[in-house]
């Protein structure tokens, strides 16, 4: 799911100062890409204030994957800094159902999320691929994000394999999040969770 301009530019410009000054923690997989350790939105009022914004979408976004709307939590929250020549290796978020990424700097084209759908599984798998078929992001075995502008966030479920190919433009600020519902209920079979 994508949310345009979910936070406003006081929000943006105070959210890239944090990420320059903060986000310094090296990637395993690339020297130009560092992080900020995990962050709890309750330890600090500019991110409770973000993850308030955000709730919203997150909520919007559930309702879309189970049906109902239900109340999350956001259990971690981390500030990306991704140079000129970096990039983020295929990976996807665990324990957590949903997760987002908050745009906070302009991306440039060579550096859109891709996502990547699994190989293998259980099931039976059926393709419709030839040339009078649409590729779209729900038949894709690859598909890459559209355009997003600084405060726009998409929303993924966490399970989904997802890149970032390397950066060629300037400097890319984002911030993550992972989020878990306070419960789910299967006719009667109830899990909850918590962060």
């Amino acid at each position: 799911m994508h949310a345009s301009g979910v936070v406003d530019d006081a929000m943006l410009a105070l959210l890239c100062q944090r990420a320059v000054q903060q986000a310094g923690t090296p990637n395993t997989r690339s020297t130009a890409l560092t992080h900020t350790t995990l962050l709890q939105p309750q330890d600090d009022p500019l991110l409770a204030r973000v993850i308030d914004r955000l709730t919203p979408q997150i909520e919007a976004f559930g309702e879309l994957l189970f049906g109902e709307r239900l109340a999350w939590t956001v259990k971690e929250l981390w500030l990306n800094r991704l140079e000129t020549g970096g990039h983020q290796g295929l990976h996807n978020h665990a324990n957590s159902l949903v997760s987002a990424v908050l745009y906070l700097t302009p991306v440039h084209d060579s550096a859109a999320t891709v996502f990547v759908k699994a190989m293998g599984h259980a099931g039976y798998v059926f393709s419709n691929v030839h040339a009078g078929a649409a590729t779209n992001p729900f038949n894709a075995d690859k598909w890459v994000m559209p355009a997003v502008a600084a405060g726009d966030m998409v929303l993924f479920p966490s399970h989904l394999l997802h890149e970032v190919p390397v950066n060629c433009g300037g400097q890319r600020l984002s911030l993550a999040l992972n989020a878990i519902p306070q419960r789910l209920d299967a006719s009667g079979y109830r899990i909850g969770l918590q962060p």
